[in-house]
């Protein structure tokens, strides 16, 4: 099981390790985004850090309308305890996780700042 926190701007944040493929690790606090359908984001400057690998670019429309290019890195992520290999997109901004990530996984969240966040593999 993964868990996490609401912060006072009652956003789901939960707790991960991210690592290069060259066993750079950073730990980074993700804000859980229903209405992000991809695996996760991660800002520019650490994903030079990690030494990511560039797989492609991709188009994004954002909430506020507007069309986004970015590029995308593979990157690997401690998930439920187990090293899971994701498409990573460079955004500069909070760490995200999507609902890519979230695949075959309940995601509970008692919302209320303090409120805990539960996201447990699917039966």
């Amino acid at each position: 099981m993964i868990t996490g926190i609401v912060n006072p701007d009652y956003e789901a944040v939960i707790h991960l390790l991210v690592q290069g493929p060259t066993g750079q690790e950073r730990e980074v606090n993700a804000v859980i985004d229903t209405g992000f359908n991809g695996f996760l984001t991660l800002p520019p400057i650490l994903i030079t850090t990690l030494g990511l690998t560039r797989l492609s670019r991709g188009r994004a429309i954002l909430a506020n309308g507007t069309e986004d290019i970015f590029d995308i890195y593979g990157a690997t992520v401690l998930w439920d305890g187990q090293p899971r290999y994701v498409e990573t997109d460079a955004v500069d901004t909070t760490p995200l996780v999507g609902m890519a990530l979230l695949n075959g996984y309940d995601l509970h969240i008692q919302v209320k700042d303090g409120g805990r966040v539960a996201i447990q593999a699917a039966p």
